[in-house]
This record gives structure tokens, C-alpha cells and sequence, in this order.
């Protein structure tokens, strides 16, 4: 969420990002500072009314103390008056401020500079390419088709027990799966990120905080008893552990990540390209998070990107990096870099990982600051990316190292499995 006099000291600035974006309500920004004028106002007429209302008391008082009591009544009568105006004020500020609150919730994060223009995935800017892209054999099956062939993930059996999206790994399949996270998990902390175990499930105001919610209000499971929800992603939980705190800056910068089932109500919903791996309400992922001294959040960015560049080259994938344009950014991110990796049976980019950096826009909602070098409190920049989301890397690993002996395991995960082939 963008901070309230952020949006008033830059107005201009504020609209051309949202035109960037292709936001279409560029005219909630009008709206927006003229009810903050309005709130301004009124924040200036109760002041003044509470300071006559506390000049008014002091006089009675020192009227009580030499005993002219004649004045007291008028004195009480005009203090009960400014009282009831002070009431009538702050009930219309009360509303004011609710309303600002409530407008600023649907306003997304304004683009980095360097994001480029665009209206559709077609608009992202390709920034890096690596491997070569193997060329398959006619015969070559899908990586649905080689999961049933070695018997690795059953996606009617998944149907069968929960629904579509809800893949059941079996055997080789699922000691791959668990190998992977293990190895992304080893590579994170290895790269200085503390692992976390945490909850899968989220009260509404962690899901606020890291601007899951208003945005993506039904995309989310939820469970309405208890009123909580289960998390699209770890980056949720991870970013609510400082949620309301105050970090020195020798805190900075925190690196965390962990492993988590990721459930979304969307992902697998009917349509192209949901086959398989491909779209799924469940999935694994590993994720990391990064809070930062806003200076060095776009040099983390750089670094975070670079790290899944080394994981992805050690996998031996053929993958690509876009700078995601205006229009594809999500709500939350002001530059977002995703990384696709080449599914050789499908003759298609499949995404695997989004690298993004929020500025402060999440921890405004969640409230996470930090003393600078001058000892004041301001907030930090927070980052996340997919490091890495499990099911289109299993589904590009199964078709791009598919041979007659079998599927070949990547070198560096050997050690993970304990099995060079898949037959």
C-alpha cells in the first residue's frame, strides 16, 4: 500500500505509473487527495476546538481555586458545546480516514523505471537466455504421458481423493520431488537465507499484509469457521514474522526461506495449458525473502536473480529471464523479473520462478520499520522469488531428459536421490 502523503507529494508521479500499469481508475488518485484535504481540515478544526476546550477546563480550574464562581457555569456550558463539536468532528474523521484507507487498498504499487511499457505477456521484455534447447525424438512422450508410463504421479488418483489440480506423486516421483526441495533448500541457506518451518495457514491480516487480500479476495482457500486462509505462497508467512516490529539497522538485511505446500483456487481452473504439471491448485515451492535498507533492495534484486541463475544451470535447464512489463506486473511489485524454463515435449517457455521487489508498499501494510543512519524510523523494502516452484521444473526435467534408458537425473541432484535414471 502506498503511503498517504507519498500519494500526495507525488501526484504526477503516482498517475504515470498507474498509466504504466494500464490501471484504468486513474481519477481514485483525485479522489483520494481531495478527501485527504478534507481530512486535513477537519484535523485542524478539532485541534483547535480541543485546544479552546483545554484552555476552557484550565480556566475553570484556576476560577474553582480563587473562588469566582460566577463565571463557572458560562465556562461549563461553552466547554460541554466544544466537547460535542469535538464528538461531531472526529465521528466525520473517523469515517474520512476509513474511507482513505479503504480507497488506498485498491491502488497497486507503482513500477520501477525500468519496467517497459506493455498491455500482455507479449510486452515483457526478454533480458537473458541460457542452454541449449534439445531436440526430442518423434516418440517422445509428454511429461503426463511419462508419469504414467514410470508410474510417478497419478493425476487421476489425485481427482479421485481431492480434484482436479491435486496430483498424487508416487515412488521415483516422489523421491525426485523431495530431493529438489531439499536441494533448493540446501543452495538458499548455503547462500547465507535462514530456514523457517511455518504455518500453512494465515490469518486475514497476514493475507492483507503482503497484499494478498482485497486483491486477491476468492483466489485464496478459505476457511471460513476459523477465518483463516491457506497460503498461495511462503512468502506470506515469512514477511508476517516481522510484522509490527521495529529492526535496527545492524538487523538489516534479513534473508529467509522455507518450503511450503502453495494452494491456489485459481490455478487450475479450466482452460489452455492445464494439463498436468502445468496449472495446479497444490503445489510444493521453496521460497525466498529478503528485507532490506532501501538503498540496497535493487542490488539484493540483482543477487536474488543471480542465485536462481546458478540453481537453474546446475539443473542443466535451457531458461530464460523477463522483465515483466506494466501491465504484467502483480498488484504488489514494482519490478518483477521472471525466470521460464523450456518444456521440450510442449515446445513452450513454462514459468518457474518470479523474483520481485515490493519497496515499501508491503511493509506500510505490515508496519515494518527500521531506525536509519540518523536514528529515524522509516520503512524497509521487502523482495520475494520462487526459489524454485517445484511442478513445471519436474514437468521440464521429465520431457527435456527423457532417453531410451529412461528420464536422466540431473548430476547435481544424484546425490538427493540416489538413482542416476528414472526406468
Amino acid at each position: 500500500m502506498l503511503p498517504l502523503s507519498f500519494i500526495r507529494e507525488n501526484e504526477d508521479f503516482i498517475k504515470k505509473g498507474l498509466t504504466k500499469r494500464n490501471f484504468s481508475d486513474i481519477n481514485i488518485i483525485d479522489q483520494l487527495i481531495e478527501l485527504d484535504q478534507k481530512r486535513r481540515s477537519i484535523m485542524l478544526k478539532l485541534e483547535t476546538i480541543l485546544s479552546s476546550t483545554n484552555k476552557i477546563n484550565k480556566e475553570i480550574g484556576l476560577n474553582i481555586k480563587s473562588g469566582k464562581k460566577e463565571n463557572i457555569d458560562s465556562l461549563k456550558s461553552k466547554s460541554s458545546k466544544l466537547k460535542s463539536d469535538a464528538k461531531k468532528f472526529q465521528e466525520k474523521l473517523t469515517l474520512i480516514e476509513n474511507e482513505l484507507f479503504s480507497i488506498r487498498t485498491k491502488i497497486p504499487n507503482i513500477p520501477n523505471e525500468i519496467v517497459p511499457e506493455g498491455k500482455s505477456y507479449e510486452d515483457n521484455e526478454k533480458i537473458f537466455e541460457s542452454g541449449k534447447i534439445p531436440e526430442l525424438k518423434k516418440e517422445s512422450l509428454y511429461h503426463w504421458d511419462l508419469c504414467k508410463k514410470y508410474d510417478l504421479i497419478d493425476f487421476d488418483l489425485g481427482n479421485k481423493i481431492t480434484g482436479s489440480g491435486f496430483p498424487v506423486y508416487k515412488g521415483k516421483g516422489a523421491k525426485l520431488q523431495r530431493a529438489l526441495i531439499q536441494y533448493f533448500l540446501d543452495k538458499n541457506v548455503n547462500a547465507g537465507y535462514k530456514e523457517y518451518q511455518i504455518p500453512h495457514l494465515v490469518n486475514q491480516e497476514s493475507a492483507f499484509g503482503t497484499g494478498q487480500l482485497p486483491d486477491k479476495d476468492g483466489q485464496m482457500y478459505h476457511i471460513e469457521n476459523d477465518k483463516l486462509y491457506l497460503i498461495p505462497t511462503a512468502e506470506v508467512p515469512l514477511t508476517n514474522i516481522f510484522r509490527d516490529k521495529l529492526l535496527e539497522l545492524n538487523e538489516l538485511p534479513i534473508k529467509l526461506t522455507a518450503y511450503s505446500p502453495c494452494f491456489r483456487r485459481e490455478a487450475g481452473s479450466y482452460g489452455k495449458n492445464v494439463r498436468g504439471l502445468n496449472r495446479l491448485h497444490q503445489f510444493d515451492k521453496v521460497e525466498i525473502v529478503r528485507i532490506e535498507e532501501p538503498k540496497n533492495a535493487i542490488s539484493a534484486l540483482d543477487g536474488m536473480v543471480n542465485h536462481i541463475k546458478k540453481i537453474l544451470n546446475e539443473l542443466e535447464l535451457p531458461y530464460r529471464i523477463l522483465r515483466l512489463c506494466g501491465s504484467d506486473l502483480g498488484f504488489t511489485s514494482a519490478l518483477t523479473y521472471d525466470f521460464e524454463v523450456f518444456s521440450a515435449a510442449q515446445k513452450k517457455w513454462l514459468e518457474i520462478s518470479s523474483v520481485s521487489t515490493f519497496n515499501n508498499f508491503q511493509s506500510e501494510r505490515l508496519r515494518i520499520r527500521y531506525k536509519n543512519t540518523e536514528g529515524k524510523k522509516s520503512l524497509v523494502y521487502t523482495l520475494n522469488g520462487s526459489s524454485l516452484a517445484l511442478p513445471r521444473v519436474i514437468a521440464s526435467l521429465f520431457e527435456n531428459f527423457q532417453t531410451e534408458k529412461g528420464i536422466k537425473i540431473p548430476d547435481i541432484i544424484i546425490p538427493y536421490t540416489g538413482f542416476n535414471y528414472i526406468d
